[in-house]
């Protein structure tokens, strides 16, 4: 039920923009208002978001741990996995961000006949999860060349070194083959394993749909359905300046491109997708396991009453000593 409502959401999403601008002629709402109120319902969401989560207090230490703490100076410590300084945590966030360690880490548990549990790799959901990530944030840095003249010279790098294998004309950039696979690895994955087609809602299927359709949509856009590329930079120029144009030769598949992103703009900070800020503020990343050096009390825990063993020992201890129970005091 979640796979077509989300499958069909994406369908009724490219309809409406097809029929406003084809069939209404609406292009200053689909290429200039709509894109100027998701970015800024995008900023405002993410900021939101933010705020909301470092406002929860975290009173103690909690951090997720896969290897030996810091303990005596002869038990050698994983300082990766298990830190206990501000250096280790910053460590181990970057290979968690950069490398999504703790994913690489992951093992897939199987009953089999017998009963038999097994436990296996998921290498395989680490690599395409790597490439999904890697692939989107390289291709989202390219389109930075459509909003800035001139092109900066990283950008330029970075597009010759993704479109080294040339063939024909335009270059051929293997991000775009690698993420539109990666996308749709994910999928099949969510889809062919039971268990995850099991747990898998509306709100796991509509973000892929969602994202391969604006994968899809750009690499028709490039290397099938022509459009003019250097009218679509002075549109692009154009909104940045608050000055915008409607150069003629942009196809309707460029302003269905440009939907599908501020759709996904718009569902961004209401998503799952919010890892991405999430990851940063995740107390049990972002925490030194310092437990065992340092004490943490909760500031927010009001005064009690306590009893202590001295106390109870003062109030008891003759009592103890007929049953034959050790004292501290005599």
């Amino acid at each position: 039920m979640g796979l077509l409502f989300s499958f069909f959401t994406v369908i009724a999403l490219i309809v409406i923009v097809f029929i406003g601008v084809n069939g209404a002629n609406l292009h200053y709402l689909f290429g200039v208002l709509i894109p100027y109120a998701t970015f800024l319902a995008f900023i405002i969401g993410i900021v939101y978001k933010v705020v909301q989560w470092g406002r929860i207090p975290v009173p103690f230490r909690i951090p997720t741990t896969a290897g030996q703490e810091e303990s005596f100076p002869w038990v050698k410590q994983n300082k990766i996995d298990n830190p206990s300084t501000s250096l280790g945590v910053i460590i181990r966030m970057a290979f968690e961000v950069l490398l999504f360690r703790s994913l690489f880490r992951n093992t897939k548990a199987e009953l089999r006949e017998g009963p038999k549990l097994s436990y296996g790799s998921t290498k395989w959901l680490w690599l395409g999860g790597l490439a999904f990530h890697w692939t989107f944030l390289i291709i989202l840095i390219r389109h930075f060349r459509l909003f800035l003249e001139p092109v900066p010279v990283p950008i330029k790098i970075l597009e010759s070194l993704d479109g080294f294998f040339q063939v024909g004309a335009p270059v051929l950039y293997l991000t775009d083959l690698i993420f539109l696979g990666a996308v749709t690895f994910l999928f099949l994955r969510r889809v062919i394993i039971p268990q995850m087609r099991y747990i898998s809602l509306a709100a796991d299927y509509f973000p892929l749909f969602l994202i391969f359709a604006i994968g899809f949509t750009g690499v028709l856009m490039r290397y099938f359905l022509k459009t003019d590329v250097v009218g679509i930079k002075q549109m692009t120029l154009g909104l940045i300046t608050f000055k915008p144009v409607f150069p003629e030769g942009i196809g309707i598949i460029f302003y269905i491109h440009l939907f599908l992103v501020s759709a996904l703009f718009v569902y961004f900070p209401m998503s799952k997708l919010m890892h991405m800020a999430g990851v940063f503020l995740s107390p049990t990343r972002n925490l030194a396991n310092n437990n065992r050096a340092a004490m943490h009390v909760n500031p927010w825990n009001y005064p009690v009453k306590v009893h202590t063993y001295e106390e109870y020992e003062d109030d008891f201890r003759e009592k103890m000593k007929s049953v034959g129970i050790p004292v501290e005091k005599e």
